[in-house]
């Protein structure tokens, strides 16, 4: 692993860094070089409280640590990882043809000591739901973030009025946690096929969303009820009833002081948008749905089998749609 402690490294060593980038190696780096060659992943690792907690950064061409840049997060989703998220969704690709940073978390599973697996050690994120933690001790995810936000802004040039967070199932849930604890920090959340489980407060400053989810989703059902796996099957981490979507999407126009009657309703090729707002300082809230779409990114790839979580569909590609909208929503 490549490791970088001084911010005025020499050619030489520059020229490393670039090789590791250009062989596709993620180094653990203490400090960020500009990268106006190619793009670029750095595994960073930062202590919060008594865990190690990791998070990956995947810098555009182009970044030459002057001009400042957004951020956009992406939360994986339960039992997932940072790099299954960069592959599922293309954050990456989309990070080196628009000029963002794209930062890919890692959630902590229930047992610390032990390597992670999707059943059973899953990285998990305390989305506020109470799904994961009892009998023992909750993670504080949200100090993560706060914790991980002071590192980027010590590491990068950032745009501090662009920083924005996606998160897809459990990681949706956390978007929305995120976004509520922290509105100060955050200028807009994307949560995809997740649900809030926190009653968030009056927005100010405001943190407009856009949520997208698919019909035909076994694990975040459109009217709520507890997840199943698409072969009927459920899961005892994950099996906690969710409440129906649009109680979700109404919560958060609320908190916005939004109308909670949209706007604007439009419907083509199987997808529908409604469109709530505008709030306060012109806050807006998008609601997708894709028809028959499961528990997949809409438009990405699907890491698990299609007889668990369901159909994948190509009627939108979710991160161009997300990406646009965030670019409407700096905060003000």
């Amino acid at each position: 692993m490549l490791r970088i402690r001084n911010t005025t490294i020499p050619f030489l060593l520059a020229i490393v860094l670039m090789i590791g980038c250009v062989s596709g190696s993620a180094g653990r780096a203490d400090s960020i070089q500009p990268n106006t060659a190619n793009s670029c992943d750095h595994v960073i690792s930062i202590r919060v409280g008594t865990l190690d907690r990791y998070y990956t950064v995947h810098v555009p061409p182009g970044y030459d640590g002057k001009t400042s840049m957004p951020i956009v997060i992406m939360l994986h989703g339960g039992g997932g990882t940072g790099k299954a998220a960069a592959t599922e969704t293309g954050w990456g690709a989309k990070a080196d043809e628009a000029g963002f940073l794209a930062v890919f978390p890692d959630a902590m599973p229930p047992d610390p000591t032990k390597r992670s697996h999707f059943s059973r050690n899953p990285q998990l994120w305390n989305d506020g739901s109470e799904r994961f933690y009892s009998g023992q001790k909750s993670v504080d995810d949200v100090g993560f973030f706060n914790a991980m936000l002071d590192d980027l802004l010590a590491r990068f040039t950032v745009d501090q009025r662009r920083i924005y967070v996606v998160g897809f199932s459990n990681g949706a849930s956390m978007s929305f946690r995120i976004g509520a604890e922290l509105s100060e920090r955050i200028a807009a959340i994307a949560p995809v096929a997740g649900a809030l489980w926190v009653e968030p407060p009056t927005l100010n400053p405001p943190v407009s969303m856009i949520y997208i989810t698919g019909t035909a989703d076994p694990l975040n059902l459109i009217e709520g009820g507890v997840p199943k796996l698409a072969t009927g099957g459920s899961d005892k981490v994950r099996a906690k009833p969710k409440p129906p979507v649009r109680d979700s999407i109404l919560k958060w126009s609320k908190a916005l002081g939004c109308p909670v009657t949209p706007r604007d309703t439009s419907e083509a090729n199987g997808v529908r948008t409604e469109i709530y707002g505008s709030g306060d300082d012109g806050a807006e809230v998008v609601y997708i749905t894709v028809e028959g779409l499961g528990h997949t990114w809409a438009g990405g790839k699907s890491l698990l089998p299609e007889f668990m979580v369901g159909k994948r569909s190509d009627r939108i590609n979710a991160t161009d749609i997300i990406w646009g909208f965030f670019k409407k929503h700096p905060k003000k």
